[in-house]
């Protein structure tokens, strides 16, 4: 039976569901899945403020959607507008087409909520959408561009004072960028740091308000301590073009208004369907709709009040999000199926909120608090996870290099340690001494070169007791060994000294592994003559930087099999270290990998995720 799943909204919510509605009607030919937002990407909505605060570029957080259902057939991506739903026809219009659906699920997330405070609109700016996120930043670049040409001093007290409205996640999360990206656009901008002033106004008592006190505590602690000024039980009463008016009185000297007071359901479609407050969309226990049985909602849109939660709505962060969208698609299979749909139980594991590029705060499965260096780490796995969890081991590593080893100006919890960009170019010397030494090895094994005897003689140079004769069987076998040890890596001694082997006596276990690799002469004369021509093969490799990172990779598993065999020397350990080294990029500088693997990581990728594009159509 021919069936078609629209789900509207490409947010956490969306993707989630998609991707279980993807493998639950996996072997359901007849039934398409259809995806709908009005950008080709994911946008990671919790690291808004770290494009805001310019710790990240915009595209750091955009994860294209092909990317992350390149391998789910049963699913069509369509970049389009949703205007509205025809729910009689059971048809949603979009700008460019009409998708007709037999189940809808509804997850377009939400927008800012000004709650109808004057002047927000026309002076402020607001954060929920990575489009916001670029014009906040933007706007603070200008200012201290404009400031660093200003003569008047109020002029300039003005321009370089920010103010944030709102202390919930993402007005905290903004805070702590700002507390790190001042004092450097203060540096670059010949700026006095003194001058620049930031606000962090909030209409309720305390700060991150679904965290608890401890961890409440210690994030305005954090921040106090860093010199923003706090403004609890006050809120915004009125915006203006040079300041804003608090309920209090108070007035704030600013051009710099960024609102994160408050989200509403996306209102940007009329719904036709029963609401709650902020516009969110009621649904029953199902995530289904109260007028249409085939109709869904999850994620920020929704509003159900859980019954184990004192009658409150779900909360709108990321983990209801995702929990909600499971349910949702998991009661559309269950319907399609005739089987008894599962009532939504909401789990949510603990809160992580970043300030700043080096300190954090967060509290894990609601009693385990924990702040700096550990509250981050956790709030770095977790994003990991999401993308794991998710089928994309591309995205994780992405996430890795932007987070952690790309990262400008040191704006990570490892500071200096691994986000310092350096010259490649001094691993050339490396990489050609590293090769040419593979290189000498295999010339010295294929031909006796340099005093060492040849691997393609009459005898077994593995000093294995199971593959050598009578007379050296037994207590000889750990002299061959040395022997060998002298003959395989006879570069790096000084000369006088004995050379100590890292393993004396092989382990018990890799004895057992290279039995069965090994079990007798004839497949042990093949592999040492095949080691001797991979050998010269790898050095090659090394010199003109081709593949260097697989290459020196089996450089490591090779000498850590020479060591568990009681074939290597202590002074030359240096190899691993050395290969480590190369797997940064040695090949890039005069290599052939600095041509080959842009072009072949461009080719493979769009053989495996499709070419990504800006606008996707149904197929």
């Amino acid at each position: 039976m021919s069936r078609n799943i629209v789900v509207v909204g490409a947010g956490f919510s969306g993707v989630s569901a998609t991707k279980k509605l993807a493998k639950k009607f996996k072997r359901e030919k007849d039934t398409k899945i259809t995806l709908i937002d009005r950008h080709s990407y994911l946008t990671y909505m919790t690291e808004l403020h770290e494009v805001a605060g310019g710790r990240v570029e915009p595209t750091d957080i955009q994860y294209d959607l092909r990317h992350l259902f390149a391998r789910q057939k049963n699913v069509d991506l369509v970049t389009d507008e949703v205007q509205n739903i025809d729910y009689e026809r059971q048809v949603v219009k979009g700008e460019y087409g009409e998708y007709p659906y037999d189940y809808l699920l509804i997850s377009a997330g939400a927008e800012p909520n000004d709650f109808g405070v004057p002047g927000v609109k026309e002076y402020g700016a607001t954060m929920w959408s990575i489009e916001e996120a670029e014009v906040v930043r933007h706007r603070i670049l200008e200012a201290f561009t404009r400031a660093a040409h200003e003569n008047d001093k109020d002029m300039r007290r003005r321009m370089l004072n920010f103010v944030v409205c709102g202390a919930g996640f993402t007005g905290v999360e903004l805070i702590g960028e700002l507390i790190d990206w001042m004092p450097i656009l203060a540096k670059q901008h010949k700026i006095d740091i003194d001058e620049v002033s930031l606000n962090l106004v909030e209409a309720g008592p305390v700060i991150l308000p679904p965290m608890v006190e401890k961890d409440q505590n210690r994030a305005l602690k954090f921040i106090q301590k860093k010199g923003v000024h706090v403004y609890l039980g006050d809120a915004v009463k009125e915006v203006f073009a040079d300041h804003v008016l608090l309920s209090s009185g108070k007035e704030i000297p600013t051009y710099n208004l960024i609102w994160t007071a408050g989200i509403q359901a996306n209102t940007g479609v009329d719904w036709q369907m029963e609401s709650a407050r902020a516009h969110r969309l009621k649904v029953n226990k199902y995530m289904q709709s109260l007028a249409h049985k085939n109709v869904f909602a999850s994620g920020d849109i929704a509003y159900y009040e859980e019954e184990d939660k004192d009658g409150k709505p779900y909360p709108q962060i990321v983990q209801a999000a995702e929990q909600t969208a499971e349910t949702a698609a998991l009661n559309i299979y269950h319907d399609a199926s005739n089987e008894e749909m599962e009532a939504y139980k909401g789990k949510y594991d603990g809160h992580m909120v970043s300030l700043g590029g080096h300190y954090g705060v967060a509290r894990i499965f609601d009693k385990l608090s924990m702040s700096g260096f550990f509250a981050l780490a956790v709030k770095h796995l977790i994003n990991i996870m999401f993308f794991l969890t998710n089928g994309s081991l591309y995205y994780s590593w992405r996430y890795i290099l932007t987070e952690f080893l790309h990262i400008r100006h040191h704006r990570n919890l490892m500071g200096r340690f691994f986000s310092s960009y350096g010259n490649l170019l001094w691993l050339l010397p490396l990489r050609i001494y590293y090769g040419g030494m593979w290189f000498t090895e295999g010339l010295k094994k294929c031909f006796g070169l340099f005093g060492g005897e040849s691997w393609f003689g009459s005898n077994i140079i593995f000093p294995f007791d199971w593959l050598q004769g009578d007379a050296v069987a037994g207590a000889s076998a750990s002299g061959a060994a040395e022997e060998t040890a002298k003959q395989i890596f006879g570069l790096n001694y000084v000369t006088g000294e004995e050379p100590m082997l890292v393993f004396q006596n092989m382990p018990g276990w890799f004895e057992w592994i290279m039995k069965i690799l090994l079990p007798n002469q004839e497949v042990a004369m093949f592999m040492q003559r095949f080691m001797a021509i991979f050998e010269l093969f790898i050095g090659l490799m090394l010199i003109i930087g081709l593949f260097t990172w697989i290459f020196s990779g089996i450089t490591i598993i090779l000498v850590s099999m020479f060591c568990l065999s009681g074939m290597f020397v202590w002074p030359n350990m240096w190899f691993i270290p050395a290969a480590l080294a190369l797997m940064a990029g040695g090949g890039r500088v005069l290599g052939v990998d600095g041509w080959l693997l842009p072009r072949l990581g461009h080719a493979l990728d769009n053989w495996w995720y499709g070419t990504p594009r800006s606008i996707y159509r149904k197929e």
